[in-house]
Parts: C-alpha cells; sequence; structure tokens
C-alpha cells in the first residue's frame, strides 16, 4: 500500500530503490505516528472534518495500535511503504471508510516533520537524563579525589600542578554547555509543523494552533514553506549539538588512554573492564575508552554529512530528505550507549594518589616557587630568570605545598557553582509540557 498509489504498478527495482531502509527507520517513528494522528483527528472534529462518533472510533484504534507498537507486537509489512501508510492501512482494515479520512489536510511531508520532531523531542530527553547521570559521577569523583595533585600539561610537557579535582570537574562543566547548545537544539524542534501539509498550506480550515498546544510544543513554525526547509535543518542542528557531547567524551577517553598507559600511570581500571593481547600476557588494554573514542569521533561527522545531504536543496521536498533518518534517528542510540559505558567506566575508575612523589615531576612546581618570590617583592621577570637557572643547574628544591584560592582552581574547584549551571540548563528544557500533553492525548 502506497498512499499515493493511482492504480498504476510501479517497477520493483525502483520500489526497492526509492523505499530504501525507510521501513526500518520508521519503525522508531510509529509511536509518534499515532500521537501526532491523535492530535490530528481531534482538531479535524473541531473544525467539522469528522463527526464526533468517527472521532471516537479512530481515536480508539489509534490508541490500540500505540499499545501493540509499545508491546512490540507492530510491524511495517513488505507491501506497505512507510510508518504512515501503515497506520492508515489498519485503520481502514479495522474502521472501513472512516480510517480513509484521517489524512485529511497532511501530507506524507507534514507527517513525517512531525514524527522526526516528536521523536527528537523524546530522544533528546533521553540523551539529557544519560548525560546527567554522568555528570553527577565525574562531580561526585571531584570531589571524592579533590585534594589529589596530579600533572597539568601543555605540549604534552609537564606544566603546572593539577587534581583530580580539577580534571574530573573539567569534563563535568563541559558538559553544561554542551546541554546548553542541546537546548537551544531542542527549541528548535519543539516546534509544530503540522498543517503546513506538501509546504504549501491547505484549503480545509485548519486550526494549528490548536494541534500546537494538543502535542505540548512550544510554538509552530508559522510559515508552511519554512515548515518543510526546516527537514534536515532541525536534524544537522541537533546533530551538532549531540556531537558536542561526543567531542566531550572523545576528548576524556584520550587523556584516559594516555593516563592509563605505563608512562604515566594515573588512573587504573579493574582487570573486568580491560581486554589483553593474544601474545603479550602481560597487556591490560583500555579498549573501551579507545571504541569510546572512535564511536564518538564518528558521531561528530553527522553535522557534516547532514550538511553535505541537504546543502544544495531548493525549497519545497525533494526525496533526498527521506535519506537524513538513516543519519539521525541512530545517533541517539549510539551517543546513548557512549555516555553510559563512559559512566559505568569512571564510576570505576581508581586513581594514583602518588603522583607527584616521583622526583622527575620536581620542576612542574616552578610556577609555584616563581610566584612565591613575586609575592615576597622580587620582580616578576626577575623571579622567573631565577628559578629557571636554579632548574638548570640541578638546584631548584620547590616548596611542594601548592597554594590556588581563586574560584576554579585545585583549591576551590567551586563545585557547588558547576552544579548550580547544571542544574539551571535541564530545568529550563521544560521536558514536562511535551509529556503531559502527549500523556493527556493518549488518555481523551
Amino acid at each position: 500500500m502506497k498512499l499515493w498509489e493511482k492504480g498504476t504498478k510501479i517497477n520493483e527495482l525502483i520500489e526497492s530503490f526509492t523505499v530504501g531502509k525507510d521501513r526500518e527507520m520508521d519503525i522508531f517513528l510509529a509511536k509518534f505516528d499515532v500521537i501526532g494522528s491523535l492530535a490530528h483527528i481531534h482538531m479535524l472534529e473541531s473544525v467539522g472534518l469528522l463527526t464526533a462518533e468517527e472521532l471516537t472510533s479512530l481515536s480508539a484504534e489509534l490508541k490500540t495500535i500505540y499499545r501493540e507498537i509499545s508491546e512490540g507486537n507492530f510491524a511495517i509489512e513488505p507491501v506497505v511503504e512507510d510508518i504512515h501508510s501503515q497506520i492508515e492501512l489498519q485503520l481502514t482494515k479495522r474502521l472501513g471508510e472512516t480510517g480513509k479520512k484521517i489524512h485529511s489536510g497532511r501530507s506524507r511531508n507534514d507527517q513525517v516533520l512531525l514524527d522526526l520532531k516528536l521523536f527528537t523531542r523524546d530522544a533528546i530527553q533521553s540523551v539529557v537524563e544519560n548525560t546527567v547521570l554522568l555528570f553527577d559521577t565525574l562531580i561526585a569523583k571531584a570531589e571524592r579525589y579533590q585534594g589529589m595533585l596530579m600533572p597539568g600539561y601543555t605540549h604534552l610537557q609537564i606544566a603546572m600542578p593539577s587534581s583530580f579535582g580539577l580534571w574530573f570537574s573539567a569534563y563535568a562543566e563541559s558538559l553544561t554547555d554542551d546541554l546548553l547548545l542541546l537546548q537551544a537544539a531542542y527549541r528548535i524542534a519543539n516546534q509544530n509543523p503540522l498543517g503546513s501539509a506538501a509546504g504549501y498550506g491547505s484549503s480545509f480550515p485548519l486550526n494549528r494552533t490548536m494541534t500546537t498546544e494538543l502535542l505540548g510544543f512550544e510554538t509552530m513554525n508559522v510559515n508552511v514553506i519554512y515548515a518543510q526547509m526546516g527537514r534536515g535543518k532541525m536534524e544537522k542542528t541537533v546533530l551538532f549539538a549531540l556531537a558536542s557531547i561526543a567531542s566531550t567524551l572523545s576528548r576524556m577517553a584520550f587523556d584516559v588512554c594516555l593516563f592509563m598507559s605505563q608512562n604515566f600511570g594515573f588512573v587504573k581500571l579493574p582487570d573486568e573492564l580491560t581486554t589483553g593481547s593474544s601474545i603479550m600476557p602481560h597487556k591490560k588494554n583500555p579498549d573501551v575508552f579507545e571504541l569510546l573514542r572512535g564511536h564518538c569521533n564518528l558521531l561528530q561527522s553527522l553535522p557534516n554529512q547532514m550538511l553535505t545531504l541537504t546543502n544544495n536543496l531548493p525549497s519545497g521536498y525533494f526525496r533526498d530528505m527521506q535519506l537524513t533518518k538513516e543519519l539521525f534517528i541512530p545517533a541517539f542510540r549510539e551517543l546513548n550507549e557512549c555516555i553510559r559505558i563512559a559512566t559505568f567506566a569512571i564510576e570505576n575508575m581508581s586513581v594514583n594518589e602518588h603522583i607527584l612523589e616521583n622526583d622527575k615531576y620536581r620542576s612542574i612546581y616552578s610556577v609555584e616557587e616563581v610566584n612565591r618570590l613575586v609575592l615576597s617583592g622580587t620582580p616578576f621577570r626577575d623571579a622567573y630568570r631565577e628559578v629557571g637557572a636554579s632548574i638548570e643547574n640541578g638546584t631548584f628544591h620547590p616548596d611542594k605545598q601548592v597554594h590556588h584560592t581563586h574560584e576554579g582552581s585545585i583549591g576551590n574547584l567551586c563545585l557547588d557553582l558547576i552544579q548550580v549551571k547544571m542544574n539551571q540548563v535541564t530545568e529550563s528544557f521544560h521536558f514536562g509540557k511535551a509529556s503531559d500533553a502527549v500523556e493527556a492525548l493518549l488518555k481523551n
């Protein structure tokens, strides 16, 4: 079944190519297609395009289909092109002619736009929840090891004293900015395209404000052409935000791989979280973090792939847009898996508590010594040369007590301020409005 069928049988080779992976991808959109249809038929009844009895019967069957999807008892048949066709076919089989009325005032174009936006709202909430768990783990580690010093590096040369508390909380704070970017993407996704039809609106007296409120959107894409132009743009924007989280994870993973090597020996994973070598019995490899880095680097390529796919398309719908789903939908599952595995590994990570006792790190205190001399009245440039000379001639014996007091430094991590930043950004997503609206649609 195809919603556009006019009685001419399409060539099987062409059909296979044009359908592509749509059935596979559309399963992820199935329950959102039902939710969008529930809002649409309530609106159709309010403007006289459905009777009250038709609304009641359609609502009941759509909720039945929703339960079937939730229970895993739903599939897109091989002869059916996509999720929109499958649901309309199910309704027509069960309700006869009434089932065919559900498409009034809609196009597959605004249906898939709507499905993707509802999917994206839900998927972003899952990413935020998992990211907060990783954030909490990093903050807990920062609190536990806030006084434990470690080397800081520039150019991969030892530079100044750092601490495990500073390192863990750096990645925690990075996640707050990642979620701030994701919040902007969420607001772009959280706009109702329904009613744009094929991109030029409808002669039916549709009430787009009503469907916007029923679906819990923040607002609507007002201009119907722009609503269609949003296909690809919304996905690209969200992927940039997901890539930002992936970038944080990838950089952290690289640090861990470096810190786990014997040359550094800063952190350690339990043996059961490492892998070995087929010929070297001593090996305990940080494969989990290497693969985490690899997955996250691939995730960072997705915005550019989406840009390449959609960059030179004019206004209006083109079938190229179908391919956006293959880039977009799997990204959430992959990123969530990366966040969860990072959280688990960080939770189980232990640290070397005596790194800076090794004499090879003696010069790391040079800046501390320069600052001590400056505080005692020596001009900075003279203090710099004096300490540099003592390091060169082997007479540098620093005071290894580190005295940092300003905000965000070793001695004053301000973890409470980082926590406030995270709380503010997560609370301002306002996920409750969307979830309450969907719950109301499924109950009414």
